[in-house]
């Protein structure tokens, strides 16, 4: 056998092996898409007691939207008692005021390098006030839904002890915006739908996620400087065996990215948290499956070696190209069908009231600029360890309709 043709073989079996990968990624992808159509549940709310809630409100140097948030928040109805704190890092003094003269409490924080899990720890272990039995989490631009409050103490009066309400988008003013809110819904349905209808626990999504307070602050401990502070408490919960409760019908409003840069910026983070827990817990997690038989951390580990999907249908696309000018026969099958299978999960997962949206089409050319973003967040997840890549936010009030079944 002479040096060509064993260099072919070794193409042969890097290709093989690529195939077998990326057909992996869509059968995970595709089982949890058509789990997620069968999670039927709506509990009755029967409510024994109120509890005390604090909602952490992190803001990292958005003075108009904080202005905005904070004061939405403070004016939600709820049967039980509860604060708002926003934690202040970099506001300006007259937000600040503004913000103590709604009736929020306010912790002002200054690290060299601001982590939201930094910030979080360092208002747990200062704020003042009552005994607090539940803590909620809300991103800068994030907007309650109407009983939201009541929703996730019902849960808690259930047993849950870490909660997971519905995000969903507040803006689908540009076609990146819209695109972003298919890519949210698409996540909700098949890492959180479909988990929880396996009964698997729903991926935390960094925002609308409450806890049992004492519980919260024993997850933030060490959290260090991650980027991807959700995903370390996602582990953190796995390995402790404590089931996550996902409220579908219970919704955060959040703002979504109506620009390329702002798209680039922020997967770049995402891909480097992404990176970090998969080299982080990789061997942790086949000792958890094999040795104490903990298939939800295992899972978590398997959802880290996933290629994030706007990449994994980008390079399905292209393997499918030269697959059909370059090769022969039936294997030259194999990448277009897997790229159409991927289409299908993706299609399916995507709820029914987006098809009626004109706008989405819009968005759908998109796709092609927004892949070419997420290669330039690959190559750009280095600037993480040096600094805080924040996405910026809007004022923007805009909530979409979310009555129809999503």
């Amino acid at each position: 056998m002479n040096m060509m043709n064993i260099l072919v073989y070794m193409i042969l079996i890097f290709i093989f092996a690529i195939g077998v990968y990326l057909l992996l990624n869509c059968i995970y992808l595709l089982f949890f898409a058509i789990a997620g159509h069968f999670l039927v549940y709506k509990e009755k709310r029967v409510v024994a007691s109120y509890r005390n809630v604090v909602i952490f409100i992190p803001a990292y140097k958005e003075n108009e939207v904080i202005i905005e948030s904070s004061l939405r928040a403070i004016k939600h109805v709820y049967e039980g008692k509860f604060d708002v704190c926003v934690i202040a890092d970099g506001l300006n003094q007259e937000t600040v005021s503004k913000i103590i003269g709604f009736g929020c409490n306010v912790i002002e924080v200054n690290f060299e390098r601001s982590t939201k899990g930094k910030s979080l720890l360092y208002a747990m272990d200062h704020i003042e006030g009552p005994a607090y039995d539940i803590a909620l989490i809300l991103d800068i631009d994030n907007i309650m839904d109407k009983g939201f409050l009541d929703e996730v103490n019902a849960a808690f009066d259930r047993g849950a002890k870490v909660v997971q309400a519905h995000r969903t988008a507040k803006n689908l003013n540009t076609p990146f915006a819209f695109l972003d809110a298919c890519n949210e819904e698409i996540n909700n349905h098949i890492y959180r739908k479909g988990h929880a209808a396996v009964g698997l626990s729903p991926a935390l999504i960094g925002s609308g996620m409450a806890f049992e307070y004492n519980y919260l602050h024993n997850l933030l401990k060490d959290i260090g400087e991650t980027v991807g502070e959700d995903k370390e408490m996602d582990f953190k919960i796995a390995r402790d065996r404590t089931k996550i409760v996902y409220l579908n019908d219970t919704y955060v409003f959040d703002e979504k990215i109506e620009d390329a840069a702002v798209f680039t910026q922020q997967r770049t983070r995402w891909i480097a948290a992404q990176i970090e827990f998969f080299k982080k817990y990789f061997t942790q997690g086949f000792i958890e499956l094999f040795k104490n038989g903990n298939f939800e951390f295992f899972n978590k580990v398997l959802q880290s070696m996933l290629v994030p999907r706007m990449l994994l249908l980008g390079l399905l696309g292209l393997l499918s190209i030269i697959s059909i000018l370059f090769l022969k026969g039936e294997v030259a099958f194999f990448f277009p069908v897997l790229f159409l299978f991927l289409c299908l999960t993706l299609a399916i997962s995507l709820p029914g009231k987006f098809y009626k949206d004109k706008r989405l089409w819009m968005a759908v050319v998109r796709i092609p600029y927004a892949l070419w973003c997420m290669v330039i967040a690959l190559f750009s997840i280095r600037k993480t360890k040096s600094s805080f890549l924040h996405t910026p936010h809007a004022v923007n009030s805009e909530t979409h309709d979310h009555s129809s079944k999503i």
